[in-house]
């Protein structure tokens, strides 16, 4: 963890942990999944997801030292696009008649080759992941503190642990979630409040923060 500073790491967490409670095509896929094959369909998709997060990993220790390197301007307009994509997130989840955090849709059954497959392509195709990796990550970096890639494996490590492990939650405590949230509309609109209050402060501290 001496390759990050505590500051970062935390940020990099929050930031993590925010995303992994907003609905997404992950989220909707796996708890979709799990509700409509069952818990072990569920985690089966799981590890396809996470080997999407692997692939972005491996893309942003292997890129973004030389983003850094040879474009040390790009860091600007890696902040603004990140800080404007955590704002757009944040209104996506406080806006009016935005829809729960549970939104199951039916799905097929399918083998576990098809599962595995599905998860990794729904991760992949996942737009909040793509500008995690490619502008979000990167304001945690800091050059003075040595390898930016490591950097980078770093920070990136410690998203996946958080995307994994509450996905991972959600797939096993999917049905019991849906009707909680279902049957607790208060309990729902607070959890929106939250992580849409905590996305805008994020972008916000991104969109006035001064290129480092």
């Amino acid at each position: 963890m001496d390759a990050v500073s505590p500051s970062a790491a935390l940020g990099i967490a929050l930031i993590a942990f925010g995303l992994v409670l907003t609905p997404g095509p992950n989220m909707l896929y796996l708890v979709s999944r799990s509700l409509t094959q069952g818990r072990r369909a569920g985690l089966i998709s799981l590890i396809g997801t996470a080997l999407g997060f692997l692939v972005y990993l491996a893309a942003a220790t292997l890129g973004i030292t030389a983003i850094f390197t040879s474009v040390p301007t790009a860091y600007t307009a890696l902040r603004i696009a990140g800080a404007a994509y955590l704002l757009w997130l944040a209104w996506g989840v406080l806006r009016p008649g935005a829809p729960p955090i549970f939104t199951v849709r039916e799905l097929s059954v399918d083998p576990p080759r098809r599962l595995i497959g599905m998860g990794l392509l729904t991760n992949l195709l996942n737009p909040k992941i793509a500008v995690l990796y490619v502008s979000l990550l990167p304001q945690f970096v800091d050059a003075d503190r040595g390898s930016v890639a490591l950097q980078s494996f770093v920070l990136g490590a410690i998203q996946i642990v958080i995307a994994v492990t509450f996905n991972g939650v959600f797939v096993l405590l999917a049905g019991a979630l849906a009707m909680l949230l279902a049957r607790r509309p208060a309990l729902a609109r607070a959890q929106r409040l939250l992580m849409g209050t905590a996305l805008g402060a994020f972008g916000v501290r991104l969109l006035v923060e001064r290129s480092r």
